[in-house]
Parts: structure tokens; sequence; C-alpha cells
């Protein structure tokens, strides 16, 4: 596993998993393999923007602790072309 400063000297956008899942309150999203990385939202879209959030706030913690951060990247080359689907609510 690569450390937060590893990463950051690549320069290059790194792909991640994020989990989305429906439950009592609304939707819930997590990032498998990072503890604690997890957030609720109302929409698909609210759940994965407040797990990025809170993956921001884990990195920067573990930066300054100098711990790895475990996760799990693919690096993605500069003629990388990346197509994903986004749940939205219409």
């Amino acid at each position: 596993m690569q450390s937060v400063d590893d990463l950051q000297k690549k320069n290059k956008p790194q792909l991640i998993s994020v989990v989305v899942e429906n439950n009592q309150d609304g939707y819930l999203a997590r990032i498998p393999g990072i503890q604690g990385a997890f957030a609720e939202g109302d929409t698909p879209q609210d759940a994965i923007f407040n797990c990025i959030d809170v993956l921001k706030i884990i990195i920067d913690y573990k930066k300054e602790q100098n711990k790895p951060l475990n996760l799990e990247t693919i690096e993605l080359s500069d003629d990388s072309c990346l197509t994903f689907a986004i749940p939205i609510q219409i």
C-alpha cells in the first residue's frame, strides 16, 4: 500500500471504489478497506459527495500521522478514458 505522500507526489488522479446502498434514512456511501470512510445522504449523490469529504479528512489525518492510507487505487495514465454511471434522481 502506498502512503498519502507517495500518491500525492504522482500528481495523477487515482480511482477508488465507492459503494452506495439504500438505508432507512436515504443512502449510505462507503469506501471498502478504509475504516470510517462512510457517509449518508438524502440522495445517492449527496451520500457520495459526503463520503468524499470524509475521505479527505481521513487522508489529512493519515498524512499528519505519517500512516499508510491502505487504499487500493488504480492509476490513470494521461491517455486513459474513464466511463462510469452515477445514479441520479430526476
